[in-house]
């Protein structure tokens, strides 16, 4: 595991939700993801999170995370943290992948709530506890109700506050204000919306899980370093992403689709390949990315 300057940044400041390359017949390229890794933490980014939304892990195997995930840390291993997204929608499916982590040898779980089935709050913590049993990682939860259908209740915080292999939350629930309240029970915040970055850090949060940072990490970083001491600069530099947080996030692909032509743009993969049911960009919608990334000074 990488050192920690500071033990309120648990995985760092910014780490990234890494897209997952894919050849042409569908099998996962990992060299491709390899190269997807070694460029976040060459730019900026203080770890990666593998196998989560914008990595497509519906649409991928238990034997293929596992792969994912080794090549992942062959590649970026000791320099950057490692968080293996572990969410399901079924607790023994969950459990038997953060089991998997763990023998990779990652630094921490990614568990969102789960979706569809959509439980109450006993079953949440009852989903929650069984996959933290499962192996001796740290958790960071996940609550992104704009894909889950629900958020996690303040009570469930309340209730896994302490326990040890809780320790953080990707947050992305559209209220920076909840960060208050999260880092009272010792929650570490991490936002999980690249654009309420300045929003989280206002009420307290450490960093950010991004989308964006497979093009803007070091912005990124920078925007966080600052802010504590000069949040006018801070503002500034990050008013220069707006263009590029609207081609990467305000399209009706978003995440990994938009993360593949981004990489494709900057010459890290020579394709966007996605698996269904998504689709790669169109030409249209790769121009429309590239003229927002120009104009955010990343291309």
């Amino acid at each position: 595991m990488t050192a920690r300057p500071d033990s309120s940044r648990p995985f760092g400041r910014v780490l990234t939700a890494m897209a997952t390359a894919f050849h042409a017949d569908g099998s996962v390229d990992l060299d491709g993801t390899a190269r997807i890794a070694a460029h976040l933490v060459d730019h900026g980014n203080d770890g990666v999170v593998v196998s989560g939304t914008t990595g497509e892990s519906p649409t991928t195997s238990v034997e293929e995370d596992a792969e994912i995930l080794r090549a992942v840390k062959d590649a970026v291993g000791g320099r950057a943290t490692i968080i293996a997204g572990v969410g399901t929608n079924s607790t023994a499916h969950s459990a038997e992948l953060s089991r998997q982590a763990e023998k990779v040898g990652v630094d921490a779980v990614l568990l969102v709530t789960p979706y569809y089935n959509k439980p109450g709050p006993a079953g949440m913590l009852h989903h929650f506890t069984e996959v933290a049993r499962a192996a001796d990682l740290p958790v960071m939860l996940y609550d992104v109700p704009g894909r889950t259908g629900q958020a996690i209740p303040l009570s469930v915080y309340e209730e896994l506050a302490g326990r040890e292999p809780f320790t953080s939350v990707k947050h992305a629930t559209g209220d920076p204000t909840a960060t208050v309240a999260l880092r009272q029970l010792g929650y570490s915040v991490y936002s999980g919306d690249d654009a309420l970055l300045l929003g989280y850090l206002a009420h307290g949060a450490e960093g950010l899980v991004s989308v964006v940072g497979h093009v803007a990490g070091e912005t990124l970083t920078r925007i966080i370093d600052v802010f504590p001491t000069d949040p006018a600069a801070a503002l500034a530099e990050f008013t220069t992403l707006l263009p590029a947080f609207h081609a990467v996030m305000g399209v009706t692909h978003y995440g990994a689709t938009t993360a593949k032509a981004a990489l494709e743009l900057l010459g890290v993969l020579d394709n966007r390949r996605v698996r269904g049911p998504l689709v790669p960009l169109d030409d249209d919608e790769v121009a429309a990315l590239r003229t927002g990334l120009t104009a955010a000074g990343l291309l």
